[in-house]
């Protein structure tokens, strides 16, 4: 295979290591509806592989040499080691090998592409323009790295024009996008495995937004300090911006905050549009809500229809998710990872809660970001009225020296380091009472909790 484009991949078989993750799956999934053969392969069974296999993909639970023979092409994620036996298969065969990002680039070549990035919150900003064109009958495809509540999918073929891709900005890869429009919900400091200062994960975002079609145009958060500064040296583009400020083109205001839910009215460029209702929480989510009404007004879709879109849409897995409610105690899980999630989380989650407690379960993500930012996660934790911290989950990394859980607890006011599992569960669980919101809270597998807590509570109170 020479120049590889979505036409030539029909009839071929494209080989994912590492199928069962939130982005490699989506694009399987989409790959799959081309009519592209697709086999994988993961570390562990799930019920994300068994959907795809459902669909036709062939998916080893294991990651050996012989996955990889008779594949056309391969596409991997940076997370997979050097050392894993498929990619060591694949050169040895010379096999044609893409990053996820690439092979992205590719399935969405054909289509108006959107791509959501940012620090924080593009999971939920793309699920919910995903969900904001289909009410206006766009029928959009979509790559996402979470699952839109409301259908259960994180990617879709649509039949419509656009394309509507999260931007994972961690390993720099969404340089490779070259998308017609983009979002920029916030830019800060994060990955610090991949980007050593503040300035290089700035320098990442401006190259991304240098990739954006002429033609095209890019919004951004007026009201996030980094992608303010970002659009102020964006030159390649036009620019759409949305905030609480009046010389926004999206304005927000008359802002009400509620326990599980959110309004605000919008204007934009000077005339009232109508008022955003969400059925998810925070502040934060209605900056997500703008970014989506401004960019979906800016493509000339209507007013009307994307604010019922957005009064719809009900949320994305492990986000805010509540997982059940037991004698009056709500169980919520959460993806947030990093201490600006953290503390828009744990201030949604406090109005929620109301009169009761709030008890978070939380798993630091990676030791070289608990190094980094251990003072602030114990900050942002300290909100709670009760913090488990568990030990750091390390994904793909090795341990830092020194580098522990008790870093964070030590720097609290009232932090609680608690390693196990089952420990940490019984804790809660004879803890609760009415009212109280236990939240697990963390990249890795802490959501593995919430459902034994849920469990735990049915037994107590049941």
């Amino acid at each position: 295979m020479n120049t590889i484009t979505l036409k030539s991949l029909v009839g071929k078989r494209v080989h994912f290591i590492g199928i069962g993750g939130a982005g490699m799956s989506g694009l399987a999934r989409i790959a799959l509806s081309h009519s592209i053969s697709v086999s994988g392969s993961d570390a562990k069974d799930s019920s994300v592989v068994k959907a795809l296999q459902a669909l036709g993909a062939t998916i080893a639970t294991t990651h050996s040499t012989q996955n990889v023979d008779g594949a056309d092409l391969v596409v991997y994620s940076t997370a997979i080691a050097k050392s894993n036996p498929e990619m060591i298969r694949s050169q040895e065969l010379s096999l044609p090998m893409l990053t996820r990002a690439s092979a992205l680039s590719i399935l969405m070549s054909e289509s108006k592409s959107i791509a959501v990035a940012g620090t924080h919150g593009k999971t939920t900003t793309s699920s919910m323009l995903a969900v904001a064109l289909q009410a206006c009958g766009a029928d959009p495809s979509f790559a996402i790295g979470g699952t839109i509540t409301a259908s259960g999918s994180n990617a879709h073929r649509g039949t419509g024009e656009i394309f509507v891709a999260e931007a994972d900005e961690s390993d720099g890869s969404f340089v490779e996008y070259h998308p017609f429009a983009a979002i920029i919900t916030n830019v800060e400091h994060d990955h610090v495995d991949f980007f050593a200062t503040p300035e290089s994960v700035f320098d990442a975002f401006g190259d991304f937004v240098s990739s954006i079609h002429s033609d095209g145009f890019l919004t951004y958060c007026h009201d996030d300090a980094g992608a303010k500064a970002l659009a102020l040296k964006t030159t390649n583009c036009a620019l759409v911006s949305y905030g609480t400020s009046d010389n926004c083109d999206l304005t927000l205001d008359s802002i009400e905050l509620e326990a599980m839910g959110s309004r605000a009215r919008a204007i934009w460029r000077g005339k009232v549009v109508g008022h955003i209702e969400l059925q998810v929480p925070g502040h934060h989510n209605l900056l997500n809500a703008a970014a989506v009404l401004a960019t979906g007004l800016n493509l000339g879709f209507s007013p009307i229809e994307l604010l019922t879109g957005l009064s719809i849409f009900r949320g994305t897995g492990r986000r805010f998710e509540l997982k059940g409610t037991v004698h009056g105690v709500r169980v919520i899980d959460d993806y947030g990872h990093h201490p600006t999630e953290i503390e828009v989380t744990l201030t949604a989650a406090r109005r929620f809660a109301g009169q009761g407690r709030l008890i978070v379960i939380f798993q630091p993500h990676r030791f070289s970001r608990t190094q980094a930012f251990y003072k602030e996660f114990a900050r942002t934790l300290d909100l709670a009225d009760r913090a488990i911290v568990l030990e750091v989950y390390a994904a793909s990394e090795k341990p830092i020296a020194g580098v522990t859980s008790k870093m964070i607890t030590d720097a609290m006011d009232h932090g609680e380091y608690i390693p196990n599992f089952v420990e940490v569960t019984d804790s809660v669980v004879d803890l609760a009472q009415p009212q109280d919101v236990i939240i697990t809270l963390g990249a890795g597998d802490v959501s593995s909790l919430a459902p034994i807590i849920v469990e735990g509570l049915s037994r107590r109170f049941g």
